[in-house]
């Protein structure tokens, strides 16, 4: 097992030798207990790397050892705290909240699931935390990072792999 550590209080995500800027939630960090549906917070912890989600047309699926699978505008992701799929992959359109998976800007173009809150999920405790690609500002409770750096990553990480996101290392 390889970890990838993310320093919430420096922005920097380490893997192996690589070291890259990387962006967490506009609310922070805070511990994963007091993670909340909505809080734009990063929860802290050590989390599974699950898959990795690939958006036709925008990146190849070169090298990848994790699954992984392409997106369409059907995919999402539920967000609503009452629905039974909460935390889990759904299909669109959908009667519950749910988070598409192709958005209008390239943050989605990558997306690797981390097992934050997914074994199982607790209804509100926080959905969709993934990391993905830079949009230029602080996430809803993401990592991002930018593409040519995810571009690098995503190839070296491994069934087994683990993101710790800490505060100070």
């Amino acid at each position: 097992m390889t970890i990838a550590r993310v320093d919430c209080r420096t922005g920097i995500l380490r893997f192996g030798d690589l070291e890259m800027a990387c962006t967490i939630g506009r609310g922070g960090a805070c511990a994963a207990a007091d993670k909340a549906e909505g809080d734009g917070c990063t929860p802290l912890g050590r989390w599974p790397i699950r898959a990795v989600l690939l958006r036709p047309g925008k990146v190849a699926a070169t090298g990848i050892r994790l699954p992984w699978r392409w997106i369409g505008a059907s995919d999402g992701w539920s967000d609503d705290p009452s629905d039974p799929a909460y935390n889990r992959p759904v299909r669109l359109p959908r009667v519950t909240s749910a988070e598409t998976l192709i958005r209008k800007d390239d943050a989605y173009d990558v997306i690797v699931v981390l097992g934050h809150n997914d074994a199982p999920p607790v209804p509100g405790k926080g959905s969709a935390i993934f990391l993905h690609l830079s949009e230029g500002r602080p996430t809803a409770g993401c990592i991002a990072i930018e593409r040519a750096d995810m571009l690098r990553l995503v190839p070296l990480l491994a069934p087994g792999d683990a993101m710790d996101i800490v505060v100070g290392e």
